[in-house]
């Protein structure tokens, strides 16, 4: 017996659902049962009818899975996979914000701790960002913890205040530009899609600018054959998949989230053997954590 066919025989066995982030390796991808971005898994989880979920990805999102699904069972392959920008703000800084505003919403990207979203207004993702901070009735935004995605939203709604604090996606913003430009060189004829996790020297060369899912729509969508990728390189998997005929170049320096790349097929059939590395959220955190996830799905409808 295959380790895949293993899998798939206690996915049935234990009315499990495998979810996977589209950064994690092609053969997890290949098995799951949901593969998309932060904002498309977040609703998955949250409608699911199963007993468990296999969350293949980082720390965060086990968490906002808890959060969406408390009667489900949270399992994550490699409890260790986390993600540094998930950190990156602290409570000091969000309440002086809120003592210095009286018409402030804090923004919370959905890559955060659980403790981190129990101190915003709101949660977005990358594909959601933008559409909710221009809804919301507050003039002045607290966007955290990433300031590169902050940075997109106030140049795309500039009729707001948006205020930074200094966090980032260290795949995203290590991107160098000038590796990009010698893509381009190389490529003249390809359209240069990136992540608005990307530093500002990057985002300014795209062409597109949008998340995972936004990238691999418009490659799809477009009449181009070649692109210019900024984003991590797990995405290729699901390029290529539904672009077989286009072509697709990353940086010389490959983006790679480590983390993510913790998560492995022997991993996913350990943690549904055994029914270890169990996501969860401390009670007394998860009614305000929830909130600002509630309101996500509410505004992005």
């Amino acid at each position: 017996m295959t380790i895949q066919e293993e899998i798939r025989n206690l996915k049935a066995e234990k009315d499990a659902v495998i979810l996977a982030h589209y950064y994690v390796a092609p053969e997890v991808q290949e098995l799951a049962d949901y593969v998309g971005d932060s904002f498309y898994l977040s609703k998955v989880a949250a409608g699911l009818d199963c007993k468990v979920l296999v969350f293949c990805g980082v720390s965060f999102m086990g968490e906002s899975a808890c959060l969406l699904s408390p009667d489900k069972e949270v399992l994550m392959p490699d409890m260790a996979a986390d993600c540094p920008m998930a950190h990156m703000v602290t409570e000091e800084q969000v309440l002086k914000h809120r003592g210095h505003y009286d018409d402030l919403a804090v923004v919370c990207y959905i890559n955060s701790t659980a403790e981190i979203k129990s101190w915003s207004d709101v949660c977005v993702t990358s594909a959601n960002a933008v559409d909710i901070v221009r809804r919301l009735p507050q003039k002045n935004i607290l966007f955290i913890p990433d300031k590169n995605l902050g940075r997109y939203v106030a140049e795309k709604v500039p009729e707001k205040n948006v205020m930074l604090v200094n966090g980032f996606c260290p795949v995203h913003q290590d991107m160098l530009a000038e590796e990009l430009a010698a893509l381009k060189e190389a490529h003249p004829e390809a359209a240069v899609c990136v992540h608005p996790e990307c530093n500002e020297a990057v985002t300014a060369m795209a062409d597109y600018v949008g998340s995972t899912s936004g990238i691999i729509k418009f490659a799809s969508e477009s009449k181009g054959q070649e692109f210019i990728v900024g984003t991590e390189a797990g995405v290729l998997y699901k390029l290529q998949a539904e672009n077989p005929d286009k072509k697709f170049y990353f940086a010389r320096t490959t983006p790679i989230c480590r983390d993510m790349k913790l998560v492995t097929l022997e991993k996913v059939l350990a943690v549904l053997k055994e029914g270890g590395n169990r996501a969860s959220v401390p009670e007394k955190l998860a009614e305000k954590a929830k909130r600002p996830l509630e309101r996500m799905l509410a505004l992005a409808k």
